[in-house]
């Protein structure tokens, strides 16, 4: 597709995604769910500057086709998620770029469900953007939709979180990196409300400093945050608040391949790990699988991506799945990546088993993994390149059964990402080198 990928409808503000894209998209959805009745959709937005030109875009595209929309303001993705199935709402559109910088931005379309959008609507949507004429009728007198406040519907989801902690946290110390984004109006009031002694950082959103030297893509500010705060336990958000990487009371991270195996572990010993299983994507690390394997839990591998992930759970009745970049599903609680909930299940673990997370992930050996992006003019051709295929080779070769190499597009930037699994650092450079070495020669860009 031209505009949506694997998360949305993303690009730099004003850029590749621009007011008239998001205007004409609240067009088309509004028209679309409102073909037989009126439609209601959720809007959520993120701490970034361009996300309240966005809001307003849609907002005027949605009402003038007809659609009445609740704006939450801003929140966290996972909260539209549970805005959109719990109240029966036709579709929700959250505007963020994730863990992007601030200049970027997206619009991540969710289903009344709570699922991500079905990609032939996405199609839908991408003809009317490039469409030549406006086929779609403005409605008119009361017809036209109206904008409503609706800030009580992220109050819920925040209640609805905090139903979740089976005990208190009192006396517990907590840190918090909100990332300067969505999750600054969430996280601290829950673990707070739950008896946590919070402290926080990257809590100052000014619309251009999410993700900026913070939040999950910046982890080792909340690793000395740790440390210097001698806190028992660290939880890092990104700007959507969709992942989450946590730090145990040693400062070290506990990734999302550690959150699986902990909260995996964890599920088989109380009887809830459906099928005895856990869903991973094949950027999981070497390490995982062969912990699980001593743990006797099952494993899926899917493409890299939280709706591949969630696919697989749907289909096969999964209760746990994720990615190493913190995008954990709870199927029992959620049907998207969830942040804070995956804070709040990690925080269930720790107490129950009485013991700190570095304890609990010491026998999860994780393998030294390099992952370096080239920026190249043609994805296509740079994955089909024969000499890129005979390095690859030669290099699993040489590994053999103690680590891997991964090449892979992005789904979302002009990005090929080489990942080498190994037994040493020395041996991930070696061979993440020789392949982007050859990727930068013939096709990088600027």
């Amino acid at each position: 597709m031209k505009y949506f990928g694997t998360d949305g409808f993303r690009g730099e503000a004003n850029v590749g995604l621009n007011v008239m894209h998001a205007y004409k998209a609240g067009r088309f959805l509004g028209w679309y769910y409102g073909q037989e009745h009126k439609a209601r959709i959720v809007i959520g937005k993120d701490t970034r500057r361009s996300s309240y030109m966005f809001e307003d875009a849609l907002s005027a595209g949605l009402t003038a086709s007809g659609a009445d929309v609740y704006l939450l303001h801003v929140t966290p993705t996972p909260s539209v998620s549970y805005v959109v199935r719990t109240e029966q709402f036709d579709c929700g559109i959250m505007i963020s770029a994730s863990h992007n910088p601030y200049y970027d931005n997206g619009l991540k379309v969710i289903n009344g469900n709570g699922h991500k959008l079905e990609a032939e609507i996405e199609e839908k949507i991408e003809e009317y953007i490039d469409g030549p004429e406006d086929a779609i009728p403005f409605a008119t007198r009361e017809n036209i939709g109206c904008t409503i406040d609706y800030a009580i519907g992220r109050h819920r989801y925040i209640g609805y979180l905090m139903s979740l902690a089976t005990r208190s946290f009192k006396n517990i110390r907590v840190g918090l990196d909100c990332a300067n984004g969505s999750s600054y109006s969430v996280a601290k009031g829950v673990f707070d409300a739950l008896g946590a002694k919070t402290y926080t950082i990257g809590m100052e959103p000014d619309g251009i400093n999410i993700n900026d030297g913070c939040g999950s893509t910046h982890i080792e500010k909340l690793q000395e945050f740790v440390k210097e705060k001698n806190l028992d336990i660290g939880f890092a958000y990104d700007g959507d608040a969709d992942r989450c990487l946590a730090v145990d009371d040693n400062g070290n991270v506990i990734d999302g391949d550690a959150i699986l195996y902990l909260c995996g572990c964890y599920l088989k010993e109380k009887g809830e790990l459906n099928n005895n299983t856990i869903v991973t994507t094949v950027m999981s690390n070497i390490g995982l699988y062969k912990a699980l394997d001593k743990a006797g839990i099952a494993y899926e591998k899917t493409d890299v991506g939280d709706k591949y992930v969630n696919a697989n759970m749907m289909e096969y009745g999964h209760s746990l799945g994720g990615e190493q970049s913190g995008h954990i599903i709870f199927s029992k609680y959620a049907v998207t990546g969830d942040g804070v909930l995956t804070s709040l299940m990690l925080m269930e673990v720790m107490l129950e088993k009485k013991t700190k997370l570095s304890e609990l992930r010491k026998n999860l050996k994780i393998y030294p993994q390099l992952l370096k992006n080239v920026k190249v003019a043609d994805k296509k051709a740079a994955m089909e390149d024969l000499e890129v295929a005979a390095a690859v080779k030669e290099a699993e070769e040489a590994l053999g059964g103690n680590g891997r190499i991964l090449i892979r597009e992005s789904g979302t930037e002009p990005l090929i990402r080489v990942m080498a699994e190994a037994e040493t650092e020395e041996l991930c450079n070696k061979y993440v080198g020789n392949i982007t070495e050859i990727l930068e020669k013939k096709y990088k860009t600027e």
